[in-house]
């Protein structure tokens, strides 16, 4: 016979305490819950006050060091030793003759064109219209006129890198449609035994600061300069076409990363075009599926020939 306590069954009794203590442990779980969920909430407070800490922290160094860089070399114009406000900008003087390039221009080769459709859109120019271009569409921030000259030249041939963050700037605000719909930037690349003799490659510095301020992939290498060629600088567009045929190739370990994809070349003067064509259908030929051109300048007029 079961015993009894008081009236209850043992068996009961026993049930009824291990009730109570579930029901115990489960009070002291919520409870538990409860201080974890503050202790979380707690924690999100903290780490939100450490990283406006660590912004703060970060914000008054950059502050101390461009006080310092400021303090040590004043900021001046990129293109002369006028003082300005900030590192990396033009003066007034300077700023007002750059030739900016704006619309209407071709929708093609980027050139500036006199005027617009009836309805605003753009067309081609006569050039691109005779003699359609490998690549798709062209770009570049500023005319290759005096003003750009004393700014492009010292970067390409004189050692000034420091330019291409700033060229850069501007060839995104040019080329933000084409930088949108790019999948991969690729720079024009210099025959090895020039890039020896400047040291660098000032369109792989510019496609570097590209990628950089966009979120683009881009490949340096990805294009050779398989063949030197002469100074294209006193060439009409004909005779530059025929000097860059066959220059460049694409490095074959490159090949997957372009087939299907839209390439931006990325160069520092864009002249006849003829260069960014040799580019173009090398890209082309390996499995790009169109070739768009950046550039920081662009001539207006090539000696021989209209933009072709």
């Amino acid at each position: 016979m079961a015993m009894r306590i008081s009236g209850v069954p043992e068996p009961l009794r026993r049930l009824r305490d291990a009730v109570a203590r579930g029901r115990d442990a489960v009070a002291r779980g919520r409870d538990a819950v409860a201080r974890g969920r503050d202790a979380m909430a707690r924690g999100r407070d903290a780490a939100a006050h450490g990283r406006d800490a660590i912004a703060r922290g970060r914000d008054a160094i950059a502050r101390f060091s461009g006080a310092l860089l400021d303090a040590a070399l004043p900021p001046h114009c990129l293109t002369c030793e006028a003082a300005v406000s900030d590192h990396g900008t033009f003066c007034a003087g300077c700023f007002s003759g750059l030739s900016f390039i704006t619309t209407p221009l071709c929708e093609g080769c980027g050139l500036p064109m006199p005027f617009a459709g009836p309805r605003g859109e753009m067309g081609r120019c006569e050039a691109c219209l005779a003699r359609p271009h490998a690549f798709t569409q062209a770009r570049a921030a500023w005319l290759y006129d005096e003003a750009a000259r004393r700014l492009i030249l010292p970067f390409k041939h004189g050692d000034r890198t420091a330019l291409a963050g700033p060229i850069a700037r501007h060839m995104a605000r040019a080329g933000a449609a084409l930088l949108a719909q790019a999948d991969l930037l690729v720079p024009v690349p210099l025959h090895p035994s020039r890039l020896r003799t400047r040291g660098y490659n000032q369109s792989a510095l510019l496609a570097r600061h590209l990628a950089k301020g966009t979120g683009r992939p881009w490949l340096p290498d990805t294009l050779r300069r398989i063949r030197a060629t002469t100074s294209l600088g006193e060439m009409g567009a004909a005779q530059r076409r025929v000097a860059v045929a066959g220059a460049f190739a694409v490095a074959p370990r490159h090949t997957p990363r372009l087939t299907g994809r839209r390439i931006l070349l990325i160069d520092d003067v864009l002249t006849s075009g003829a260069t960014a064509d040799a580019c173009a259908e090398a890209l082309l030929a390996a499995g790009a599926t169109a070739v768009d051109v950046l550039a920081a300048a662009r001539v207006p007029a090539p000696r021989g020939h209209a933009i072709s």
